[in-house]
C-alpha cells in the first residue's frame, strides 16, 4: 500500500484482500477511525468494528469474490455497483451491493455499503 495508488486502486486493494480473509493486510488499508456503514444493519468504527462484523460473517464461507458491475471516481470518492458471490458448503450466493468509498491521504475512511439484507439472510447459514 502506497500513497501513489489511486483512489480506485485503493478500494480495490482493499476488497481483494477482504475478500480472501486477508484481515490484517486489508484492514492496513483503513484509516484508525474509519467508519464501515453496512446500511441495513448498521455502523461500526474502526478497523476493529469492521473486523468484527467481517469475520464471523465470512466465517462460513470457502470462497468469496466480487465483480464491479459499473465505477465511479470523482476525487477521493469511489462508487461501485458490484455483485458479491460467497462459496458456501451448498454453493454460491449472490449479494447486488452498492459501495461508496471515501479515500483520505491514501486510506479508506468511510466505506458504505447499500443491499437489500432479506436477500443474504434467506440465503445465509444461521449461526
Amino acid at each position: 500500500m502506497t500513497n501513489s495508488m489511486s483512489p480506485a486502486e485503493t478500494v480495490a486493494a482493499f476488497l481483494d484482500l477482504m475478500m480472501k480473509k486477508d484481515y490484517d493486510k486489508g484492514l492496513a488499508y483503513v484509516t484508525g477511525d474509519v467508519e464501515y456503514d453496512n446500511v441495513p444493519i448498521g455502523k461500526v468504527q474502526g478497523p476493529a468494528g469492521i473486523r468484527a462484523v467481517l469475520e464471523p460473517f465470512f466465517g462460513p464461507t470457502v470462497s468469496n469474490e466480487y465483480k464491479v458491475l459499473r465505477a465511479l471516481t470523482d476525487g477521493g470518492t469511489v462508487i461501485l455497483e458490484r455483485l458479491d458471490r460467497h462459496l458456501l458448503d451448498n454453493g454460491w450466493v449472490e449479494l447486488p451491493v452498492t459501495g461508496v468509498f471515501e479515500v483520505r491521504d491514501g486510506k479508506i475512511a468511510l466505506w458504505r455499503d447499500y443491499f437489500d439484507a432479506a436477500t443474504i439472510i434467506s440465503k445465509w447459514p444461521a449461526g
